[in-house]
């Protein structure tokens, strides 16, 4: 391996990992596990990954033009695609009816693209992709701030065992403009049930005097309200 190639091949590493760990700092200041740091070697590694390729290229490739190239340069750059799958895969998780994690896996899978793109040279596509993915990070999570939109949470409601409670919680709460599906029902030893709903709230949270309301309802024994984490 050539002085002039390592050089080039080292400032390659070096944009993929700003670029990378830029994306990363707007994860990690918002609380996400993948954060700088994970982005960062994302870049890095993905980046390093081309270089070994063109490496294996330019070292057992044949240029003689009496055959066929007897490397493929893109093969080792070409899993890394595969292997950042998984990686996603492991940001993304499944919490009852909510998913978290697939702006982070997004973001990882960018970061892993932003790496080949700088190992083969690429640099202003990089810095392009790059800048995007930040303005769609922040910009636009601002606007979507100041959009009216539909929200969900999820409500637990303990109560004796009375007739009919279930469709009187349900048209209570449909009563106050909310859509209800039942998510799961428990029947408890002592006789009590334990229902829950997911609740699709139409530009508008729930109230406190809403909540009051279900748990002055004859039999209640508790109401737990909290909505579900944004993604």
């Amino acid at each position: 391996m050539h002085a002039d190639f390592q050089t080039i091949m080292a400032g390659r590493l070096l944009l993929a990992s700003l670029l990378g760990a830029l994306i990363g700092l707007e994860r990690e200041i918002h609380g996400r596990t993948a954060g700088f740091r994970t982005h960062l070697l994302v870049s890095l590694g993905s980046a390093l990954f081309v270089a070994v390729s063109i490496n294996f290229y330019q070292t057992f490739g044949n240029f003689t033009g009496s055959g066929v190239v007897g490397v493929d340069p893109g093969r080792v750059a070409a899993q890394v695609v595969t292997g950042i799958g998984f990686l996603g895969a492991g940001a993304i998780i499944r919490e009852k009816t909510s998913v978290r994690g697939l702006t982070t896996a997004a973001c990882l899978w960018v970061a892993a693209a932003i790496g080949v793109a700088c190992g083969s040279g690429m640099y202003f596509m990089s810095i392009v992709v790059t800048a995007i993915a930040l303005i769609s990070l922040v910009a636009l999570k601002k606007i979507e701030g100041l959009l009216a939109r539909d929200s969900y949470a999820m409500l637990t409601v303990e109560s004796d065992n009375v007739e009919g409670q279930l469709e009187v919680i349900t048209k209570l709460l449909e009563s106050c403009g909310f859509t209800l599906t039942p998510a799961g029902m428990e029947r408890r030893v002592d006789g009590s049930f334990m229902y829950e709903f997911q609740v699709k709230m139409h530009k508008k949270g729930i109230a406190a005097d809403e909540i009051d309301q279900i748990a002055l309802l004859p039999g209640v024994r508790g109401v737990r309200f909290w909505r579900q984490a944004i993604v």
